[in-house]
């Protein structure tokens, strides 16, 4: 219901319930303004783009609470991450900002003065990345018409080059790591992500059927360790190479079935960060790879398989990603170029078809008579 009356005092007020029955109001000094708003929300209301005046007057700060609650998907430490990214970065320039006051200027301005501050392209994209979601989750409960961080100028995120050891050069850096070589081994044969090798257990193991069962992950939230699913969620299986699943088998003879394959020098978890800093680093650096992580390792691990003929659900497989498709944009280019065999292939194809063809329809084809011109006889071959 929507009406618009004349105060004594010769303004309008122009006044509507939306469908909670709550009352709106506004006030005009001419008739044809106040017509002119309650038009605009009735063609909101026609359209689906109508928002509650009241509802978006709510702060970033508070809302950044609600959007987090949730985030239910989140593992620990990726809560941890976007929490950060919320505090150091969303709330400072939007939290007392109420949601309809944002506009599509200011965010790029925003995200213009983060890349002036010296953050990386990727980081600035995962806060702009951040505070869209929010504004998603907004327009969907009807506080905004539409989200005005949508559309922002990114800066472009570089493509990082992956290394590829070769198998020498594991050699080389599994010399280096001693007396973490196996380790160093084990995550360039098998392309584990650093986690999921840190929290694999002796019965994960099948020496026999050189198989692996990949079915956690174990990662370092502020110094505490979380066991949880793999990065994806799913489970599978890894092959392991007979020399390697040998040489695992030695190193746990006498672990219990639930215990870690690889430990610290203390026993427990082997962590990332103390393993990287005093073994895996210096080692990198004396095989001249001073760029190279323990994560890199996935890299080799991907090229090693596809030299030796693996395909790409194999690769997939073995690195644990979402898709093949992601597996190809990674590594597509390290597939042996096959275009010549399959024009070969289809060359054969083609020929013994055409000739089937040829002969086919020297046999079947009847002879027909030449027709005679001007009246004549006809003759025939």
């Amino acid at each position: 219901m929507a009406n618009i009356q004349k105060h004594s005092n010769g303004r309008w007020k122009a006044r509507y319930r939306d469908a909670a029955g709550k009352e709106h109001a506004r006030h005009f000094t001419r008739k044809v303004d106040a017509q002119r708003w309650l038009d605009d929300v009735t063609s909101a209301v026609v359209t689906g783009t109508y928002t509650d005046p009241g509802s978006s007057r709510v702060t970033v700060s508070d809302w950044s609470t609600t959007w987090l609650a949730g985030q239910v998907h989140l593992k620990a430490t990726g809560r941890s991450r976007v929490e950060g990214i919320v505090r150091n970065y969303i709330t400072p320039r939007w939290g007392s900002t109420k949601l309809r006051d944002i506009s599509h200027a200011e965010v790029q301005a925003w995200v213009t003065e983060l890349m002036a501050g010296g953050l990386s392209a990727s980081s600035v994209q995962r806060a702009h990345g951040i505070l869209s979601q929010m504004l998603d989750l907004a327009v969907r409960d009807r506080r905004l018409p539409t989200n005005p961080a949508k559309g922002a100028r990114l800066p472009r995120k570089l493509t990082r080059p992956r290394r590829f050891l070769t198998a020498a050069q594991v050699e080389a850096l599994v010399l280096e790591c001693e007396p973490y070589g196996l380790v160093v081994r084990f995550l360039a044969y098998t392309g584990l992500r650093w986690g999921e090798m840190a929290a694999l257990r002796v019965r994960d193991v099948d020496p026999l059927r050189r198989r692996m069962h990949i079915a956690r992950s174990v990662t370092e939230d502020n110094g505490r360790l979380i066991f949880d699913t793999t990065k994806t969620g799913e489970e599978r299986t890894v092959p392991l190479p007979r020399f390697l699943a040998e040489q695992v088998t030695e190193s746990v003879a006498g672990k219990g079935p639930d215990d870690l394959v690889f430990e610290g020098t203390r026993g427990g978890v082997l962590r990332n960060g103390n393993f990287n800093r005093r073994t895996f680093g210096p080692a990198a650096r004396a095989i001249g790879e001073p760029d190279l992580t323990p994560h890199g390792l996935r890299h080799t691990a991907a090229s090693l398989a596809i030299a030796a003929g693996g395909n790409v659900k194999v690769v997939q497989q073995m690195l644990g990603h979402a898709t093949a498709s992601m597996t190809l944009d990674l590594y597509g280019h390290l597939f042996p170029d096959q275009l010549d065999d399959v024009a070969d292939r289809l060359d054969v194809i083609g020929r013994a078809a055409a000739l089937g063809s040829c002969g086919q329809s020297a046999v079947k084809r009847p002879t027909r008579p030449l027709r005679a011109t001007n009246g004549g006889p006809s003759n025939s071959l």
